[in-house]
C-alpha cells in the first residue's frame, strides 16, 4: 500500500516537473517573439542607384618600342614610370658592325676606341608618342634583334570595365565612376566613363561588356594591369527619406507598405511608394516623413495574449485559450480545457 502511495506521488511529481518545463518554454518563447519586433526611425540622408563592375588598369594606347637594328644597347636613358614627350632619345644603341668595331678598338687603346666612337655613331631609339614608359625590357650591354620590345610606354592610364550584359543599358557615356583598387582599397579614385566597347566577350556563357573609366586624376600608384572595383553612379540623391529595408514589404493588394504605430502603439499598415534602393536602405518617395517610427520584424507581428500561468491549470489562462474563456466540463464533473 506505501508502495503504491510513493509511486503515485513520484508519478505526480514527474508530470509536475514536465508541465512546469513546458510552460518555461512556452513563455520564453513568447517573449523571444515579442523582442522580434522592433520600432526603428525615418531617417534622411543620402542614397544612390549604382552598378558595380571588376576590370584593371590599362593603357588608353600602348606602343611596343622595337629595337630598329641588330646590334647592342649601349645607354637606356629612362626608367619606368617616366614621362617623355614625343621624339624625345630614350636610349642609344650599336649595330652589329659598330658594336664589333668598337670591340677590336678597345683592345687597342683609348685613342684608337675614341677615333671609332667619333667615326661611327650609335643609333637613337625615339620615343613614338608622348606618354609613360611602363616597362622597361632589356638592360645595357644586352645584344637584341629587330623584334626585341626595348620599351613599352602608354600615353596615359585608364581603368577597363566589364559590365555584364544585363546592366550596360544601365551605363552611359559621361557618367560619373568611382574607382578602388584591390592593392590600395582606401583609396578612392573618382572618373567618368570615356567609352562603352561595341564587342562584347563570352566567358562561360556570360556576356560582359568593356566599358573605359577615365580617372579624373591618374594617382601615383597606378600601375598597369591592377585589378580595379568600378562603381558606376546611375542616380543619386543627397537629401533622400529613407528606411530599413526589412521593414517595407509587400502589400495584399499590389505596391508596397509599412507598419506604423497607432495612438495605442499597435502596428497598423501604411501604404508607401519606394525609389532607390541601396543594401539595406530604401528610398521612400510617399507615406513617411523623417522622425517617423516604422516596424522592422524579424518575423511576423504576433499581438500579445493575456497573462499566461501553468499549463497544469493553477489558474489564469494557458496557452491557445482565449482570455475570458472558461474551461470546459468532462462528463463525471472534470475540468477539461480548449486544445
Amino acid at each position: 500500500m506505501k508502495m503504491g502511495i510513493v509511486r503515485t506521488a513520484t508519478a505526480l511529481a514527474l508530470v509536475v516537473g514536465i508541465g512546469l518545463a513546458g510552460w518555461t518554454w512556452w513563455q520564453k518563447r513568447d517573449r523571444g517573439r515579442e523582442r522580434s519586433v522592433r520600432w526603428t526611425d525615418v531617417s534622411e540622408g543620402p542614397i544612390e542607384d549604382a552598378v558595380e563592375a571588376n576590370g584593371s588598369v590599362v593603357p588608353l594606347q600602348r606602343v611596343s618600342i622595337q629595337a630598329p637594328i641588330a646590334g647592342r644597347i649601349e645607354q637606356l636613358l629612362f626608367e619606368e614610370g617616366e614621362r617623355v614627350r614625343k621624339g624625345d632619345v630614350i636610349a642609344w644603341m650599336s649595330s652589329s658592325d659598330r658594336a664589333a668595331i668598337l670591340d677590336a678598338a678597345r683592345a687597342r687603346g683609348p685613342e684608337e676606341m675614341k677615333r671609332w666612337e667619333d667615326a661611327y655613331k650609335p643609333t637613337p631609339i625615339v620615343a613614338p608618342i608622348a606618354g609613360v614608359l611602363i616597362l622597361r625590357n632589356v638592360v645595357t650591354g644586352e645584344t637584341v634583334t629587330p623584334s626585341t620590345v626595348i620599351y613599352a610606354m602608354a600615353d596615359e592610364l585608364i581603368v577597363l570595365a566589364q559590365v555584364d550584359e544585363s546592366d550596360i543599358g544601365r551605363v552611359k557615356t559621361g557618367m560619373q565612376a568611382r574607382i578602388v583598387l584591390d592593392a590600395y582599397p582606401q583609396e578612392e579614385t573618382t572618373g567618368k566613363v570615356r567609352d562603352i566597347r561595341w564587342e562584347g566577350k563570352n566567358v562561360s556563357n556570360v556576356i560582359t561588356y568593356g566599358v573605359e573609366v577615365k580617372p579624373d586624376r591618374v594617382p601615383l600608384f597606378f600601375r598597369s594591369q591592377m585589378t580595379a572595383n568600378v562603381t558606376f553612379i546611375v542616380g543619386r540623391k543627397a537629401d533622400a527619406v529613407l528606411v530599413q529595408a526589412s521593414a517595407v514589404q509587400d502589400a495584399p493588394g499590389g505596391g508596397r507598405q509599412v507598419f506604423v504605430p497607432d495612438p495605442e502603439g499597435k502596428p497598423v499598415a501604411r501604404a508607401i511608394k519606394t525609389g532607390l534602393e541601396l543594401g539595406d536602405k530604401v528610398e521612400v518617395l510617399s507615406g513617411l516623413q523623417p522622425g517617423d517610427k516604422v516596424m522592422s520584424a524579424r518575423g511576423r507581428y504576433r499581438p500579445q495574449e493575456g497573462p499566461q500561468t501553468s499549463p497544469l491549470g493553477f489558474g489564469g489562462v494557458r496557452p491557445g485559450q482565449q482570455s475570458g474563456e472558461a474551461p470546459r466540463r468532462r462528463a463525471g464533473g472534470r475540468r477539461e480545457s480548449r486544445e
